[in-house]
């Protein structure tokens, strides 16, 4: 589970692939249509997608001459899932520390 974690958590500190997820958080797009608001020249914007891809975040589908993209559920759930756990466990932390500068407040 983390080196995928870790593969995906690299594949994102990029903000043009970011910004790829996010479109394709709306649905399948074709990778022109990725590549369009992006200011880089294609073979360029073609190795963000294969990072992505080999991450398992996205997977493609050629058909005759349209490459079209479609985001992959299970790794985002498994990200999703490590967050979650994190803002739980500081969560709990932070409601500790209010909870001691409650104490302390209240003995002084």
């Amino acid at each position: 589970m983390t080196n995928s974690l870790d593969s995906s958590f690299s594949a994102l500190s990029d903000p043009t692939r970011r910004a790829v997820i996010e479109h394709l958080v709306r649905g399948p797009a074709t990778v022109s249509d990725l590549a369009a608001p992006h200011d880089i020249a294609l073979p360029t914007f073609m190795r963000h997608l294969r990072v992505l891809e080999d991450c398992g975040l996205v997977r493609s589908v050629k058909k005759g001459r349209v490459r079209t993209c479609h985001i992959e559920a299970a790794p985002m759930m498994e990200l999703q899932g490590w967050l979650e756990w994190q803002r739980r466990v500081w969560e709990g932390r932070l409601d500790k520390l209010a909870a001691l500068a409650d104490q302390i407040s209240k003995e002084t």
